[in-house]
C-alpha cells in the first residue's frame, strides 16, 4: 500500500525545486517570454504546457486541468482577461490563476477578471517567479521555505526565441495592414521588444500605437517601423 501511495502521490516540493509536482499551462503568443517561463519552470521542477492562443488555451483545458495558469492579456484572438473571467467561475477553480503583460497599467483590468496576481514582463528573476507563485499555492503544496537569490537568478532566454518573434511580427506585417492586426502587431512587438530589452523597437511600437490611438496618419512612421523589424531579422540570419 505504501508503495502504491508512493507512485500515485506528486513529488514534494523542496527549497531547491518549489514548484515540482505543479502544472503550468501558460498562454503566451512570445516564444522569447514562453522560453523565459519554461527556464524557470524547468529549474522550479514545474511541468509546462504553452497555448499560444485563447482558442488553443480551452482546447488545453479541455483535457486537463493545471495547478497555474499564466495568462497573457494580448493575444491573437482576445484578451488573456476574457479567459482568466471565465475560469474564474469556474468549478473547481484552478489553485492559481495569474495574469501577464508588459503594460503594468493593466494590473487593474487583470485583477477584476478575477486573476490572483500580476506578472509584470519581462520576467527575469528566477526567486522571484517562484516566491510569486508559491504563494498563490494550496498550504500543503507549498516547500517549507525558498532557497535565497544566488547567482545566476537572472533568466536569459535563447535569442533565436526574439528572432522567431521578430520574423512573426514582420511576416504579420506582409500580410496587411488593416486596424485590428496592425494594433495586434504592434501590441505584440511591443511586449517583445521589452523582454528582450530592445528599447529603439519598443520605442517605435509605442510611438506608432500612440498615434494611432490619436487618429494621425502613419506613412513613414510604419515603413520605419517595418525596416527596424527587417534589420533584427537580418542581423539574426547574418549570423547563421
Amino acid at each position: 500500500m505504501d508503495d502504491l501511495h508512493a507512485l500515485i502521490s506528486p513529488p514534494a516540493p523542496t527549497p531547491g525545486r518549489p514548484l515540482l509536482g505543479c502544472s503550468i499551462l501558460v498562454v503566451e503568443d512570445s516564444r522569447f517570454a514562453c522560453e523565459a517561463i519554461r527556464l524557470m519552470c524547468l529549474r522550479s521542477g514545474a511541468r509546462l504546457r504553452r497555448a499560444d492562443c485563447l482558442a488553443s488555451a480551452r482546447r488545453h483545458l479541455l483535457a486537463y486541468r493545471p495547478t497555474i495558469l499564466i495568462a497573457d492579456l494580448g493575444l491573437p484572438d482576445g484578451s488573456g482577461a476574457d479567459l482568466l473571467a471565465d475560469l474564474d467561475q469556474a468549478e473547481p477553480r484552478i489553485p492559481a490563476l495569474l495574469a501577464m503583460s508588459g503594460d503594468p497599467g493593466r494590473r487593474r483590468e487583470a485583477m477584476n477578471a478575477g486573476a490572483d496576481d500580476f506578472i509584470e514582463k519581462p520576467v527575469e528573476s528566477l526567486f522571484s517567479f517562484q516566491k510569486l507563485l508559491v504563494s498563490h499555492l494550496p498550504s500543503d503544496m507549498r516547500p517549507p521555505r525558498l532557497c535565497s537569490p544566488a547567482r545566476g537568478d537572472q533568466i536569459e532566454p535563447d535569442p533565436i526565441a526574439y528572432h522567431d518573434d521578430i520574423a512573426h511580427a514582420c511576416e504579420m506585417l506582409g500580410t496587411g495592414t488593416d486596424e485590428r492586426m496592425l494594433d495586434y502587431i504592434l501590441q505584440f512587438t511591443t511586449g517583445v521588444a521589452l523582454s528582450a530589452h530592445d528599447t529603439p523597437l519598443a520605442a517605435a511600437a509605442r510611438e506608432l500605437a500612440r498615434l494611432r490611438t490619436a487618429g494621425r496618419p502613419l506613412g513613414s512612421r510604419l515603413a520605419s517601423f517595418a525596416g527596424i523589424l527587417q534589420e533584427r531579422l537580418s542581423a539574426r540570419q547574418s549570423m547563421i
